[in-house]
């Protein structure tokens, strides 16, 4: 068959094709892919076609967004989206994908069992806090109120332990002052705003009753804090009363103090941090997981060091990508059941080594509820997981100790994947300036300060409890760690280590509809002895 003759069956299909394809083909029925129905690729590329006859089948994806894609990239403008494309294209297709995968399991399961000596002290993994339901029970009125009485309760102790906030007068008896007297109070955030005139207006809320706050725009530091305030969180406020306004001199956030002594474990022991695995996506990198794996259990040279002294993982969250989460993910899957895909995860977890503790929390891709608290991996859908013997499962959010001993108590470990960062991000003025969602220690940072992971009502799910409010953080960690940003970084906040974990998924249209740009297969990890952390890159290179 001619070009000529070739190029005119292409067209006849409604393709155009590029010149650099002609060579390749001798017979258009060589080129599988192409359908009379469903949406198409509009030029077809040696890219393109090479994968669909590695495929042989259709391919789902945006092809207009994957148009666009491939114009960027030969302008010189930026690759990275369009090679993602070319990677969801070839997934599961690709003979040799799958041999290489195969072999790296292969490889991992025919390594012999490494035995690592330890410690007479014996690492482990306490769960100090764990939610627990309330007995089920349909939710009223009420147990909203008794929830946010249950926070202003815990936050005014937090507040009143500052030494301005000690003598807090309750809203009504300020309420019930006629002269101009210097006052304190704490309160729930109600209501915000700015004024005509440009300063801040803050409603106050307590059991007793509501005052409006006044920061003056002249206050510096003061007003800049006031911006980055957001409802239903808990503050500290200290000025002038008239009897109906309160203007305000100082406002304090609950925060937590400088911590004075940072621990140290009396013996080296390494952890390792992941999160946003999302198995069952097509854009899952397996390779780079199976890589980390690997590394796990000593069959790497590089950072082998750190390998042989890692006694704990924590996952924080999306551990697989689940079903049904967002419109249209049945396109992106790969397993499109979502037991299937949490026994995929066990095959995974089960290669590594037997004398690593390993910690799982949910994330709202998982199966559980999006409400939050979440509760433990269910095993009605993740039987599976509960074979492997050194694993942990916890709620989200959850604390645990590692490494505690005889003599030193552990590093507590606040978990939380984080799904409640995107209406921050949005909504507070510093982190939208920063684009916060590419700078996780920011948002966690903020929350830090707050003492609460998600206290405005609507920014997150939660169940209102009527014990009292879950997303506080009344325990202050030693390390706090969230996923779901697909971001790796590494802060310091007060003597918190705050750590934001990368994923070990290609980017998704959908995250592009989001404007996330994740940074994949990084894994963050930390000495307990010395509090030296890393960065790892199990990236392909």
């Amino acid at each position: 068959m001619s070009t000529r003759e070739i190029v005119e069956q292409f067209l006849k299909k409604n393709y155009l094709v590029s010149p650099d394809v002609l060579s390749s083909v001798t017979n258009i029925d060589d080129f599988s892919f192409y359908e009379d129905k469903g949406e198409k690729p509009i030029v077809v590329t040696k890219d393109v076609f090479f994968v669909a006859n590695k495929n042989k089948k259709p391919m789902e994806i945006n092809w207009l967004e994957f148009e666009k894609s491939r114009v960027l990239y030969e302008k010189g403008k930026d690759n990275k989206i369009y090679e993602s494309f070319l990677e969801i294209l070839s997934f599961d297709g690709s003979p040799q994908k799958k041999q290489i995968v195969e072999a790296l399991i292969n490889e991992i399961k025919q390594q012999p069992e490494i035995i690592i000596e330890k410690e007479e002290e014996t690492p482990n993994v306490i769960i100090t806090k764990c939610y627990v339901d309330e007995s089920i029970k349909e939710k009223k009125v009420s147990d909203f109120v008794q929830y946010f009485k249950n926070r202003y309760n815990k936050m005014r102790d937090i507040l009143m332990s500052r030494e301005e906030l000690q003598n807090s007068l309750s809203i009504k008896r300020i309420l019930q002052k006629k002269d101009r007297d210097k006052v304190s109070l704490i309160g729930l955030i109600q209501n915000k705003y700015v004024t005509k005139n440009g300063h801040v207006m803050l409603k106050l809320e307590d059991p007793t009753g509501l005052i409006n706050v006044l920061i003056n725009k002249e206050k510096g530091e003061t007003y800049s804090l006031a911006q980055n305030l957001v409802l239903d969180s808990a503050i500290g406020a200290v000025g002038v009363s008239n009897g109906e306004i309160v203007f305000a001199n100082n406002i304090y956030l609950p925060d937590i103090p400088q911590t004075k002594e940072l621990k140290k474990s009396e013996n080296e022991s390494w952890v390792a941090f992941i999160s946003d695995i999302h198995v069952g996506s097509k854009n899952f990198l397996e390779k780079e997981f199976l890589k980390f794996i690997k590394w796990l259990n000593l069959g790497l040279k590089e950072n082998i060091e750190i390998a042989s002294k890692l006694n704990y993982l924590i996952i924080a969250g999306d551990n697989v990508d689940g079903v049904g989460i967002y419109p249209g993910q049945d396109r992106d899957l790969a397993i499109n059941d979502v037991r299937r895909q949490y026994d995929k995860l066990a095959d995974y977890l089960s290669l590594i080594r037997k004398d690593i503790h390993i910690v799982i929390a949910p994330g709202n891709h998982d199966a559980v509820r999006l409400t939050q608290p979440q509760p433990t991996l269910d095993k009605k859908y993740a039987e599976s997981l509960f074979d492997i013997p050194q694993l942990n499962l916890v709620t989200n959010p959850s604390v645990i100790t590692l490494h505690a001993t005889r003599s030193f108590p552990g590093f507590d470990v606040l978990i939380f994947h984080g799904y409640s960062y995107h209406y921050y991000a949005d909504n507070v003025e510093s982190l939208r300036k920063i684009k916060a969602r590419n700078h996780p220690k920011e948002i966690m940072k903020y929350m830090l300060q707050l003492r609460h992971l998600g206290p405005t009502h609507t920014s997150t799910l939660y169940i209102p409890d009527t014990r009292e409010d879950p997303l506080i953080i009344d325990r202050i960690p030693d390390i706090f760690v969230s996923g779901e940003l697909h971001k790796p970084e590494v802060g310091s906040y007060n003597g918190v280590v705050t750590i934001g974990c990368s994923c070990w998924q290609s980017v998704t249209d959908y995250e592009l509809k989001m404007g996330n740009s994740p940074d994949p297969c990084k894994v963050v990890v930390m000495n307990l002895k010395t509090r030296e952390i890393k960065i790892l890159d199990f990236n392909e290179k």
